[in-house]
């Protein structure tokens, strides 16, 4: 288990992770049925590293919930490269398909719910400003 147990916050501990290291800066994006936590930790050098955690609601068969996590651990010395691959990746989907928008039933390796003949399109958006990695640089 990590810090992010089964409460009503997805599960998201105010101070640790699983580590034990203390969060030093936390933000939270709900998106739909998801959560996203973009936690900045430090090595015991005292080097800021950045966890983006992805937090889904899953139910057991007896009905009883939990929630499914999916981490990624990103160090300063990527951020340049990480920042500059997703923003062409992002500006690749928005300019060769802007009118396609995926919802939140498409997502690759989940079952789909959404009647697939249906026209509702849900819209995502997300105003995840990533030049704030920058400052942790100083």
């Amino acid at each position: 288990m990590d810090g992010y147990e089964n409460n009503e916050d997805q599960g998201k501990n105010e101070d640790q992770g699983k580590n034990g290291r203390e969060i030093i800066f936390s933000k939270v994006i709900r998106a739909g049925k998801r959560t996203y936590f973009l936690d900045v930790k430090a090595t015991r050098k005292n080097d800021y590293y950045l966890t983006i955690t992805e937090s889904k609601k899953r139910f057991k068969r007896n009905g009883k919930r939990f929630f499914e996590k999916h981490k990624v651990f990103l160090y300063k010395e990527d951020f340049d490269k990480f920042t500059e691959s997703l923003e062409e990746v992002i500006n690749f989907i928005k300019t060769e398909n802007p009118q396609q928008q995926v919802t939140e039933d498409e997502v690759p390796g989940e079952k789909t719910t959404q009647d697939e003949t249906s026209p509702e399109v849900k819209e995502y958006t997300s105003n995840v400003d990533f030049e704030d990695l920058d400052e942790t640089k100083e």
